[in-house]
């Protein structure tokens, strides 16, 4: 595995992903639920709530990237705001 630079924060993202999607995929089957409606009036499960949050995510930390720079510390608590939002209330 030469051609990528294994860091341990690009490990600890792509197993904090990885993780997500085990996690979602429990809850799908134990769990199952209809798709609801919320503040952007489209119906969303909560596999879309979670795109939505890393989607967002990403550009909150690209924001913070360009705004402050490194570290991203604050971008990180923003970005945990923001999935909370978006799983109570989209």
């Amino acid at each position: 595995m030469s051609w990528m630079a294994w860091t341990m924060p690009t490990a600890v993202f792509f197993l904090t992903i990885a993780g997500l999607l085990v996690v979602m995929t429990i809850l799908a089957i134990r769990f199952p639920e209809s798709p609801r409606r919320g503040v952007l009036r489209i119906e969303t499960t909560r596999g879309d709530r979670l795109f939505i949050s890393l989607l967002g995510s990403a550009f909150i930390s690209l924001a913070w990237l360009a705004a402050f720079g490194a570290p991203l510390w604050g971008a990180l608590i923003l970005c945990l705001v923001y999935a909370a939002a978006v799983f109570r209330w989209v």
